[in-house]
């Protein structure tokens, strides 16, 4: 075509569009307009919801300068050093005021953000609520607590974005149940904290609000899905957050940022009013649950939130209060441990917190027994694996259309959006080679039909069963075990996910199960870690090595684990490794 028709075709005022069309429709450059218009499209609501954000933090800045204007003379440093527990206390007695309390931690949470990138939104209604407590007679157990929300639940009139352009034009309409219940107990949601594209991932990286980065150490993730809920608390800008968790996504941010977190039984916390991008998925069972500096914080807010409200909101929610007696008990415990799960084998830091930690038990006067593990590998690829992804990841795949992915995420992305037969035919051509690698990508193909789920639901049930069996074999109160860590480096969660078999176990069996951090990682661990080879000697093991590389002096976890329904337990057993590990001893 020469250069006077291409001109013809374009010019506005030439006539016959229909040559235009023909044009644009045979070429592929019709195809690549067409793709860049929709990219920019989500840049522009991108754009859009960072400028929302940056508004929303002047916004907040105001609001702390107008509450300090308000309580002058406010010793702002006394009050973040108080333990959640000692600011319940002087709130309730009124030496303290909810507006002073909740203006200290504003400026703190603006301070940290500036550091890690971790808040995505001021609550502004936290004014409000300040209002309606002053008007309240009975104070509820969390009075003039601020609280921070991860990113994913929902608050009247803020979105809850999972990370996805997809949910950036939907402005909630009402509270989630859990957000109700806090408030009702006077507690004060006042900020969102960031979180990974779909939450499918342990690090908390997006397209829109950017990577958060630990407080404890910059080069360092802070862990996910709740990993803005980690470094806001880890660096001081909230005393309780709300977060949630269907691989580790609590007890991962806590595990890498020194927190204390608790993730319940499926359904002893409501989860009504949450986004979501596995709506539907049954095999694997997710819960919220609190994120705290101690183990005590963690025990209020179940307190405050397992109470008639939340079972009248939602009447799903088994109407089971709060047992203090459980929580305080100093019987001694029978305590099942293992040092290693199988699958991966643990960084030297992780292997060393259970042994001092079974140590410090033995010598309170607990008594510890061996636990092997059932069929780990089994659970790992056939159960969590296939389970959460029984449709074959499509309903995960689905939700990137009309997004961008974010880079964090494109190893999972690239590996779940493969065709079935593809992942068939690399899982047999690797199967020689990195066997756990080929289980996997067979893993990810998905269950294949109805009748196969209803079988994958049974095996999840049969191994649930047998697991009991050897828990009730042994005697057993409760399980001592390890927590993935040290934090990784950047870029390392999106291609490690299969990692998360030490927390995922919990989601599959669906107990309840907490993080305690109580070590740090010694020149010695880093030493040993050069010598690190894995169970498998695969990529992942190589991989492990790396992402856990150059932590010294950075937080070490453990994990505590109870039965359903024995929340109060395991939050006992969270307290007395807690004490154990600060030094401190309890009568047993």
């Amino acid at each position: 075509m020469t250069q006077e028709r291409l001109w013809q075709v374009l010019d506005p005022s030439w006539a016959d569009f229909r040559a235009l069309s023909a044009l644009l429709c045979s070429s592929a450059a019709a195809v690549v307009l067409l793709k860049w218009l929709g990219r920019r499209q989500v840049q522009q609501k991108m754009e859009e919801a960072r400028r929302s954000r940056h508004l929303a933090l002047e916004r907040m800045e105001k609001a702390a300068h107008r509450l300090k204007q308000k309580n002058p003379g406010t010793q702002t440093s006394q009050i973040l050093s108080l333990t959640m527990v000692e600011l319940a206390e002087k709130l309730k007695e009124g030496s303290l005021s909810p507006e002073s309390v909740l203006y200290s931690y504003m400026d703190k949470a603006l301070e940290v953000n500036r550091e890690v990138n971790c808040v995505t939104d001021f609550i502004h209604g936290c004014e409000d609520q300040l209002q309606k407590l002053k008007k309240q007679k009975e104070k509820g157990l969390l009075y003039g607590i601020p609280i921070s929300i991860k990113d994913h639940i929902d608050c009247k009139g803020h979105i809850s974005s999972g990370g996805m352009v997809k949910f950036l034009d939907q402005v909630k309409e009402e509270d989630s149940v859990i957000v109700h219940v806090l408030k009702h107990q006077g507690g004060i949601p006042f900020v969102k904290t960031n979180i990974p594209q779909t939450m499918i991932n342990y690090d908390c990286s997006n397209l829109i609000f950017g990577q958060t980065l630990n407080p404890l150490n910059h080069q360092k993730s802070p862990g996910g899905s709740s990993g803005g809920e980690g470094a806001l608390i880890a660096g001081g800008g909230s005393i309780l957050g709300i977060g949630s968790d269907v691989a580790g996504s609590i007890r991962l941010p806590s595990s890498f940022c020194g927190l204390c977190g608790l993730k319940p039984t499926g359904n002893r916390i409501s989860k009504q009013g949450v986004v979501s991008p596995l709506v539907g998925m049954q095999s694997v069972t997710a819960m919220l649950g609190p994120m705290a500096r101690d183990v005590d914080s963690l025990a209020l807010c179940m307190k405050a939130l397992l109470c008639q409200e939340m079972f009248q909101l939602d009447p799903t929610v088994p109407p089971i209060p709060f047992n203090e007696q459980v929580y305080t008990s100093s019987q001694p415990l029978r305590v099942g441990y293992y040092e290693g799960d199988g699958y991966f084998q643990p960084s030297p830091s992780m292997k060393r917190a259970v042994q001092h930690t079974r140590k410090l038990l033995q010598d309170a006067g607990h008594t510890l027994v061996p636990f092997a593990l059932p069929k780990i590998d089994y659970m790992v690829d056939e159960l969590f694996t296939r389970g959460i992804f029984s449709d074959g990841a499509a309903h995960l795949v689905d939700c990137f259309k009309g997004d961008i992915v974010d880079p964090n995420l494109k190893s999972q992305y690239n590996t779940y959006r493969l065709p079935a037969l593809v992942k068939r035919i690399l899982a047999i051509i690797l199967k020689p080679i990195y066997p756990r690698i080929a289980r996997d990508l067979g893993a990810l193909c998905g269950v294949g039909s109805a009748k196969n789920l209803w079988d994958q639901h049974g095996a999840v049930a049969a191994y649930r069963t047998e697991f009991i069996s050897r828990w009730r074999e042994l005697r057993l109160d409760v399980i001592l075990c390890p927590a993935l860590g040290p934090a990784f480096n950047h870029g390392y969660a999106g291609k490690l996910f299969a990692a998360t078999s030490y927390t995922n176990l919990y989601n599959v069996l669906n107990f309840p199960a907490g993080v305690v951090p109580v070590s740090t990682v010694t020149r010695a661990d880093e030493e040993e870690l050069k010598h690190y080879r894995g169970h498998y000697r695969d990529p992942w093991d190589k991989r492990l090595k790396e992402a856990v590389e150059g932590a010294v002096g950075l937080p070490v976890a453990v994990q505590c684990v109870a039965l359903p329904w024995q929340e109060e337990l395991c939050l006992r057993f969270m307290k007395e490794v807690e004490t154990l590990a600060r030094g401190t001893k309890r009568n047993v």
